[in-house]
């Protein structure tokens, strides 16, 4: 008990971000559409910040984002196609953000600033070839070539920035339209050089696809930074979500965010994309970057994708190595995203009797920041087309981790192919919940929840495992999940039991 006249604080309330896209939605420039008409439901269920598609216009309406071509247009100018982006329009975005806004969800803006793509012509430069797998190794004396890296934004003209693109702001690009020859190109000039501030993978990866902006000029860097700051002012955004922060400048990227907050105030939420299976690189990073930037816990994903392939494998292990595990408040955790998701690059093949498993270990745990992705939510277009993940549970498993998912958490991982853990709640948020799973047969654990709870009658909120548990007067309950599964079991009054299962997983016909 707290000592007399000492009041008690509100419990902080647990968040959750979503990835609002998928790499196969459809090109239909309504996107933005259907997620101002869905944010509502989202934030019904638990979803508070959503890390939205690359806004920016790209070579084509058919590009995702990631062949970025104009940092200034969010679907506003008639360039490489039309105006609007894959999205929709510029107008269509600020709309959606407003939406999301007013029920109370921030937007985190996926800012691509590796490389440019799509560009209006080519220009001669100096290059040498470069080795694929060591990219220090030059394999060509200096020549030239005809690259395209001439980007004049003719449908804007010098609105927001007059800065046009020349070969001269890039460092590398992986095409001569003088002889059709694809290859690795390190452009020459004075001073110029690969960045030593990136993933030394491939001996330096600075050049990852496109035409690789060079941070070392400072018309890109004064670009850039300005970019920043007139996004601010275009979408209020919450945060930004940096992608291929590997394979460019970190020197710069620490530069922009002091810059950012020194010109428009602390407090954004920034998160990158290294994605790296080495740890200690990882938390190499985060020191660099004063341990004011996360990082999407690829180690977690890829530990995911190894336990649900591997027969009677030992579920204790699954944050061995992690990110959540070393630098819990760093840490993004996720099960998918676009990169990961089937017939992708980096696909990470994880079972589907895992995926509910590994949504729990994400949602219904103390450390990391959990990232639902769309794809599990609303299933994947294309022309591979998957439903809902988990029996369409997520969201559900989103809604337990916003009402249930609090206070003192304690792990049973004592057996490897069972393991469990207790939320004990807290004074204002009293219901607790208490999880188990097996990937091999039926199983069972006592496991303790709080005296405070004796004599209540728990159940699975998921509806996987019939039957009740009691708790007893010394607060424990025996909590039990049907063979390769996950029970969530929670007070069968516990309020807001009545909200499960209604969310809405049919968004393509919203607009």
């Amino acid at each position: 008990m707290e000592p007399p006249g000492v009041s008690r604080q509100p419990t902080p309330v647990n968040y959750t971000m979503f990835q609002a896209f998928e790499w196969y939605i459809p090109a239909d420039q309504k996107h933005w559409v259907r997620l101002r008409e869905a944010v509502a439901g989202l934030k019904a269920t638990g979803i508070d910040n959503l890390w939205i598609p690359p806004a920016c216009k790209g070579s084509s309406q058919q590009g995702n984002g990631y062949d970025v071509y104009d940092l200034y247009d969010l679907g506003e100018f008639d360039q490489k196609g039309g105006v609007s982006t894959k999205w929709g329009t510029k107008d269509d975005l600020v709309r959606m953000v407003q939406e999301a806004q007013d029920v109370g969800i921030g937007v985190y803006f996926d800012a691509v600033l590796n490389q440019k793509a799509g560009a209006d012509r080519t220009e001669q430069c100096r290059v040498i070839e470069v080795d694929p797998n060591d990219r220090t190794r030059a394999l060509t004396d200096p020549y030239s070539i005809d690259g395209w890296l001439g980007f004049d934004f003719p449908g804007r003209g010098e609105r927001y920035s007059s800065l046009t693109y020349h070969w001269y702001h890039f460092s590398g690009t992986d095409y001569n339209n003088a002889n059709g020859k694809t290859a690795i190109y390190r452009i020459l000039g004075d001073g110029k050089d690969w960045s030593k501030f990136v993933d030394r993978e491939k001996g330096n990866y600075d050049y990852l696809m496109f035409a690789d902006l060079d941070y070392t000029h400072p018309e890109v860097e004064a670009d850039v930074k300005a970019w920043g700051e007139w996004l601010y002012g275009q979408v209020p955004i919450n945060g930004i979500r940096f992608d291929a922060i590997k394979h460019y400048s970190g020197e710069f990227l620490r530069s922009l965010v002091e810059h950012l907050d020194d010109k428009i105030g602390p407090g954004w939420f920034l998160v990158g994309e290294f994605w790296q299976d080495s740890l200690d690189a990882m938390r190499t990073y985060i020191r660099n970057m004063q341990h004011k930037f996360s990082l999407f816990d690829a180690p977690l994903v890829y530990n995911f994708s190894s336990i649900s392939n591997t027969e009677n494998a030992d579920l204790t292990k699954v944050f061995e190595g992690t990110l959540v595990g070393a630098e819990p408040v760093n840490a993004v955790t996720l099960v998918m995203n676009h990169d990961t998701q089937p017939y992708q690059a980096l696909a990470a093949d994880i079972q589907p009797f895992f995926k509910p498993l590994a949504y729990c270990l994400i949602l219904l745990r103390a450390e990391g920041y959990p990232c639902v992705f769309y794809g599990d939510v609303y299933g994947i277009q294309g022309d591979r087309p998957l439903p809902p993940s988990c029996g369409g549970k997520v969201p559900d498993l989103c809604l337990a981790r916003k009402l249930y998912s609090y206070g003192e958490q304690l792990d049973y991982f004592d057996f490897p192919q069972c393991i469990g853990w207790t939320r004990l709640g807290t004074w204002d948020r009293p219901s607790g919940l208490a999880c188990i799973m097996s990937n091999a047969g039926p199983n069972e654990k006592w496991m303790y929840v709080g005296q405070e709870h004796r004599g209540e009658i728990w159940t699975d909120m998921l509806g996987w495992k019939e039957g009740q548990g009691i708790i007893n007067d010394d607060g424990w309950g025996c909590f039990s999940c049907a063979a390769v599964s996950v029970a969530v079991w929670v007070n069968q009054s516990a309020e807001g039991r009545d909200q499960l299962g209604r969310f809405d997983t049919e968004i393509y016909g919203r607009a």
